[in-house]
């Protein structure tokens, strides 16, 4: 049911949201259905609302006009931004139900969940192991492809993981960062 009958006036008859105008309507109603029409030229995707394909065109020019009031930083999004000033703020609004745990990005809540679920949607086809995380796979899959794509500049040697090449880096550096307290 609208909010705010009066201003208004555009209401979806599928979920009832309200609209001002009858192109914020129109745009929403591409939600119910599916429907991309904004593509993007440089690459393949698609968009709901033209917003969306221009946020998206920043990520191949790389503008970033959105800027943080606190440090250097600049983003594609306000979004973005918004989501970037939580560190600065320190606001966490996304709360775990099941351990009281709190999170400035819904994402990381999402992934959080999975804990208490125990779900692991992301499964290797060729050992069975599953993972929370689409790039947690991607990483376990180059043990059986054996492929080591972080190349030591030192000595040539290889990693399959920037950090296990950030470890063997303190090799050359001599930089030893634990020291036993006994």
């Amino acid at each position: 049911m609208c909010k705010f009958t009066v201003t208004r006036p555009f209401k979806c008859t599928q979920c009832g949201k309200c609209f001002k105008q009858s192109a914020g309507l129109c745009s929403h109603l591409k939600t119910h259905n599916g429907q991309k029409p904004f593509n993007c030229t440089q690459c393949d995707k698609c968009f709901r609302t033209a917003g969306n394909l221009n946020t998206h065109v920043r990520s191949h020019s790389g503008q970033k006009p959105f800027k943080c009031t606190q440090c250097d930083k600049s983003f594609s999004s306000v979004g973005n931004l918004n989501t970037h000033l939580r560190k600065h703020s320190g606001e966490k609004p996304f709360k775990c139900t099941q351990c009281d745990r709190c999170f400035s990005q819904s994402g990381s809540l999402k992934y959080h969940m999975m804990i208490h679920s125990g779900e692991k949607p992301f499964r290797c086809t060729q050992c069975d192991k599953s993972f929370r995380r689409s790039g947690h796979l991607n990483t376990h899959l180059r043990i059986h492809s054996g492929v080591k794509p972080f190349k030591c500049t030192q000595c040539d040697k290889n990693f399959r993981t920037v950090g296990n090449l950030n470890t063997h880096m303190r090799i050359h550096s001599g930089v030893k960062p634990f020291r036993c307290s006994q």
